[in-house]
C-alpha cells in the first residue's frame, strides 16, 4: 500500500437518498450536468451499455473517446455522435493497451472520466497473448493495465472518476487466488465470469484507496440484466429462460424491479457513478440501481432469497490488496506511488 493510502477511510456500503430508481435511465440521471471541457474514455463504447454511456456523456458536452478492437464497427456505431473520437484497443493484447495509453498521454490531455465497460461473459476457454484466461484478462487485467498506464492523465484531471462495470454475477465466485487462470482446475465459464466480476469490485475498492490523495475516486456497479446487447452470445436460450431474461416464446422480459432492464436503464448506474454530484468525496463502493448497494446477507425468510447487494468477499480489504498485488505481477504494471 502506498503511504498516501495509509489514512484512507472507505465509504460505507450504505444507500443514499439518490432520488433515482431501478427504472431510471441514463438520460434521467445526467439531467442538469454540464460536462463541457471534460474528457471521457469508455471501453466497450461502441455497443450495448457502453454505447448508451457514450451517447449520454456526449449529450452532456463531454469529449468522448471510444477505443475499439474493430474501428470500422465502432465508426458505424457512433456515426451520429459528432466529435466522438475513435481509438484502437485490444484488451487481450498488452502491447495494444500500452500503445493506446502512450498516444493519449502524448496528447497532453487530462482524463476526467474512465468507464471500464468492455466485457465478455461465459465464453469457452480462451487465453490472451500472455496465456491468461480470457474473461479475467478482458474484464479485469486489461483494464488494470490500461488504468495504470493512464494514471498521469487521471491525476492531471484533478478530480477524476474511474467506473468499473461489474455484475451481480460476482456472487458466482470469489477470485480464485490459487489458480486464477484455470491452469490446474477444470474450466467453468460461469465461475470464470464470476471471478472476473468480483475482480472488478475489488479493483475499484483498491484503486479508490490508492487514488484518493490524487483526487481519483473509483466505483463499481451492477448495471442489471439486459438482453440483446451481445454480451450473452455464449448463453443458450434455455439458460436465458432460466434466468428469467426471456419468456417461453423467447421475448425479452422487462422488469426493472427484478433487474431486467432496457439498455437505457442498464447504462444509468454507470453514468450516475461517473457524474453524480451525490458521490462527491465518496468512492470505493459497489452500486446498483443508481445508488450505493448494501452488503448482501442471506435472509432465510425470503423466498426466493434477495438478489441485491454486494458479497462480503468482494469488498474485503485483504482481498482487494491481494488482487492488486496479483494484478501487478500478472500485468507488469506498477502504479505510481
Amino acid at each position: 500500500m502506498s503511504d498516501s493510502a495509509a489514512g484512507y477511510q472507505p465509504t460505507p456500503q450504505q444507500p443514499l437518498d439518490s432520488g433515482f430508481t431501478a427504472a431510471s435511465t441514463a438520460t434521467d440521471v445526467i439531467q442538469g450536468a454540464d460536462l463541457t471541457g471534460k474528457v471521457a474514455l469508455v471501453t466497450g463504447g461502441y455497443a450495448g451499455l457502453g454505447l448508451e454511456t457514450v451517447r449520454v456523456l456526449h449529450s452532456a458536452g463531454a469529449h468522448v473517446i471510444v477505443p475499439a478492437r474493430d474501428p470500422a464497427r465502432a465508426a458505424q456505431a457512433v456515426q451520429d455522435l459528432a466529435g466522438v473520437e475513435l481509438e484502437t484497443l485490444d484488451l487481450l493484447d498488452p502491447t495494444s493497451i500500452d500503445a493506446l495509453a502512450a498516444r493519449f498521454l502524448a496528447s497532453g490531455r487530462p482524463l476526467h472520466l474512465l468507464v471500464l465497460s468492455a466485457g465478455i461473459m461465459a465464453n469457452p476457454l480462451a487465453r490472451d497473448a500472455r496465456g491468461y484466461e480470457s474473461q479475467l484478462a478482458t474484464n479485469h487485467l486489461g483494464h488494470f493495465q490500461l488504468t495504470g498506464r493512464l494514471w498521469p492523465a487521471l491525476v492531471q484531471a484533478r478530480g477524476a472518476r474511474v467506473v468499473a462495470v461489474s455484475s451481480r454475477g460476482h456472487r458466482l465466485s470469489p477470485v480464485l487466488f490459487d489458480d486464477p487462470n484455470f491452469e490446474r482446475h477444470v474450466y467453468d465459464p460461469w465461475i470464470a465470469y464470476g471471478q472476473s466480476k468480483t475482480a472488478n469490485v475489488l479493483f475499484a475498492r483498491a484503486l479508490d484507496q490508492r487514488g484518493q490523495a490524487a483526487g481519483i475516486r473509483a466505483f463499481s456497479l451492477h448495471p442489471g440484466s439486459i438482453a440483446g446487447t451481445g454480451l450473452s452470445k455464449h448463453v443458450t436460450p434455455e439458460q436465458l429462460r432460466q434466468m428469467g431474461a426471456v419468456d417461453e416464446a423467447g421475448n425479452i422480459v422487462l422488469d426493472p424491479a427484478r433487474g431486467l432492464k432496457t439498455v437505457a436503464q442498464g447504462a444509468s448506474t454507470s453514468v450516475w457513478c461517473a457524474t453524480s454530484p451525490q458521490l462527491a468525496g465518496l468512492g470505493g463502493v459497489y452500486c446498483e440501481d443508481n445508488n450505493i448497494a448494501t452488503i448482501y446477507t442471506p435472509d432465510s425468510s425470503a423466498t426466493p432469497r434477495p438478489m441485491t447487494g454486494v458479497m462480503p468477499y468482494a469488498v474485503e480489504e485483504a482481498n482487494a490488496n491481494r488482487l492488486w498485488t496479483l494484478s501487478e505481477q500478472l500485468t507488469g504494471t506498477t502504479y505510481p506511488r
